[in-house]
């Protein structure tokens, strides 16, 4: 017998399931990063045309934050999410079987498309829960989600040393079909929900943007954050696979323990935003972002250098995460996945954005011009976020058509 999303229907373990796919979804984006030097010697490619496997899977994922994350407001999400997990799974095989850069680069873009399941299942849970304990559900939720992007460069660079990089993706996949047969049985079933088309969904998206200019200043900050930590994370197994490092496959995925630091800054984020301090805390946020790639820069023949610069890293892009979404879910509370579908949309757009620059800028410039670029764009968020208000009554409402 099935069940409606409805409040009061999560329990424990329910919350437990949708924390482990949430991140288990969204580390399909993220265990390409610390191969790249080793998929790059397979195929014989450059740096900068190998890091496009890096933007194709944000590209995708980006299409799908438009197009697939705002249908999970009109039918069944469990069947949506079922058969998005069943469509990576195909697609993760056909990565760990491709046989040119090109088909890899084509696989994982699609796999993108399908990893969106990540932003479906964080509304449903927070839907499911009660509103006494909806808060504690959704951290939860996005704690498992922030494990899977922190674990997966690791388990990502671990399996690829002991069993080779195509490895990687065939236990992606298994994970994905494993999460699919899993949420079938687990999460309840919906009744398509009366409204909108989606032609009227996707319209409405547009009207959204258009009537508040806070929600695309802070899209647009975000994109420009997530376009620096794209742009470090698709060039550092690079940098670290040359002289004086000279890093395999595991070494360079254990820099991405060094992002608990992103996880422990996020309360408070959070708090600091309550206290009604988005505006300074952004700043510094954006401002120590920008710090990082100079660490970066005058550490360069360092780990130990390396390493503070990746803490300073995921500190500014985690506390301006947390700040920014503070801002854009107080803005309109009848359409917050819509809200979030505008701003995580730029976000992924900004990333697929800088790793491309990136593996450019490595080719022509090296490490210094990565670092270069990274100090720009988060100045460049830095000075756009300096100016922000908070939105006053004529901002806070948009058309729900």
């Amino acid at each position: 017998m099935t069940t409606t999303a409805t409040p009061n229907t999560l329990g424990r373990r329910l919350v437990f399931v949708l924390a482990a796919a949430t991140g288990l979804t969204a580390a399909n984006l993220y265990y390409a990063q610390p191969l790249l030097h080793t998929i790059a010697k397979h195929f014989g490619s450059s740096e900068g045309t190998t890091g496009l496997v890096v933007t194709a899977s944000q590209i995708g994922y980006a299409a799908g934050l438009a197009f697939v994350v705002p249908v999970g407001d009109l039918v069944d999400r469990r069947r949506l999410i079922t058969r998005a997990l069943m469509a990576a799974t195909v697609l993760l095989l056909v990565a760990a079987v491709a046989p040119t850069l090109w088909v890899l680069i084509g696989a994982l873009g699609l796999v993108g498309l399908c990893s969106v399941v990540a932003q479906i299942l964080v509304p449903m849970a927070a839907q499911m829960a009660s509103a006494d304990t909806r808060g504690k559900v959704v951290g939860t939720v996005m704690t498992g989600l922030l494990l899977g992007i922190l674990l997966a460069r690791t388990v990502s660079g671990l399996i690829a040393a002991a069993f080779g990089w195509r490895a990687v993706f065939v236990v992606a996949a298994t994970l994905a079909a494993g999460l699919a047969v899993l949420l079938a049985a687990e999460l309840p079933q919906e009744s398509r929900r009366p409204g909108l088309s989606y032609g009227e969904l996707m319209r409405s998206l547009v009207t959204l943007a258009r009537q508040q200019p806070e929600l695309r200043r802070t899209a647009v900050v975000g994109g420009l954050v997530f376009a620096s930590f794209s742009a470090f994370w698709t060039t550092i197994a690079f940098r670290l696979s040359d002289p004086p490092f000279n890093y395999g496959d595991a070494a360079i995925g254990l820099l991405g323990l060094a992002g608990a630091a992103g996880a422990l800054c996020a309360s408070p984020a959070g708090r600091t935003s309550d206290r009604g301090w988005v505006r300074p805390a952004r700043m510094i946020s954006t401002a120590t972002l920008a710090f990082s790639f100079a660490v970066q820069w005058f550490g360069r023949s360092s780990i130990v250098w390396i390493v503070v610069g990746v803490v300073l890293l995921d500190v500014g892009v985690q506390g301006t995460q947390v700040l920014n979404q503070s801002v854009i879910y107080g803005l309109v509370p009848s359409a917050q996945s819509r809200v979030n579908s505008v701003y995580m949309t730029t976000y992924f757009v900004g990333g697929a954005g800088g790793s491309a620059i990136a593996g450019a800028a490595y080719d022509s410039g090296g490490w210094g011009a990565v670092c270069l670029l990274g100090v720009c764009l988060a100045c460049a968020a830095l000075l756009l976020a300096a100016p922000a208000k908070r939105a006053g009554p004529s901002e806070l409402v948009a058309s729900d058509s």
